[in-house]
């Protein structure tokens, strides 16, 4: 391990900052679209089947395949990827968005309509609230889905830590493979108990926790 990182080391730190700029741009992308997309949706039901049905579709794509489509459209290198992969981030925190928000008590919507509250008042102040933990949910499961992918990203010319996973494949050297494979599964870890953090600061506090 030391000897990996005598000869790699200045590589892997530049192949980590790779990985997390195209996980972290895919992901807000997925973000700040999914989510608002999944509010407007519980609004206009009639569309919202077929809308979370097509993300779906574009959810089974095979990964590989859906890299390479993108290299006609935009070439190689990190804007494919972060295309492709903003497309496979989209359906948990769509469909977890429109879940959460449909499952908000429709009391808590009348109150707020009682107090005053316009219909945007009533989605940003009370609903988004209440419906935080499922979609926080999702965004987790996207973010882990997306840093996984990203190793595969080196395919079309990305970099990230797949460049170590595929060069030790082509060269059968073990410590490539782990030295790519182990700093991806420590990236999920690190975002996911970050997400969960984050989860729990935007979850509302109810009485009974208030009252321990």
């Amino acid at each position: 391990m030391i000897a990996f990182f005598q000869e790699f080391g200045g590589q892997l730190l530049l192949k980590t900052w790779q990985h997390i700029y195209i996980s972290a741009i895919a992901l807000f992308l997925g973000v700040i679209v999914a989510i608002p997309l999944g509010v407007l949706l519980t609004r206009y039901k009639k569309v919202a089947g077929f809308t979370i049905g097509l993300a779906s579709v574009l959810q089974t794509v095979p990964a590989m395949a859906l890299l390479a489509m993108m290299i006609p459209l935009f070439g190689i290198g990190a804007l494919p990827a972060i295309v492709a992969l903003f497309i496979y981030s989209l359906l948990p925190i769509l469909r977890n968005t429109y879940l959460g928000m449909e499952n908000v008590d429709p009391t808590l919507r009348d109150a707020a309509k009682g107090m005053g509250m316009s219909n945007l008042q009533s989605i940003l102040q009370v609903e988004l609230r209440m419906a935080a933990p499922v979609i926080m949910a999702g965004v987790r499961l996207s973010a882990t889905y997306v840093i996984a992918w990203t190793a595969l990203a080196s395919y079309i010319g990305a970099g990230g830590l797949g460049d170590f996973i595929f060069n030790g494949l082509n060269l059968y050297r073990p410590d490539l493979i782990l030295g790519g494979s182990i700093p991806v599964i420590i990236l999920a870890l690190i975002v996911d108990f970050l997400l969960g953090r984050l989860e729990s600061l935007l979850t509302p506090r109810t009485k009974q926790e208030g009252s321990h």
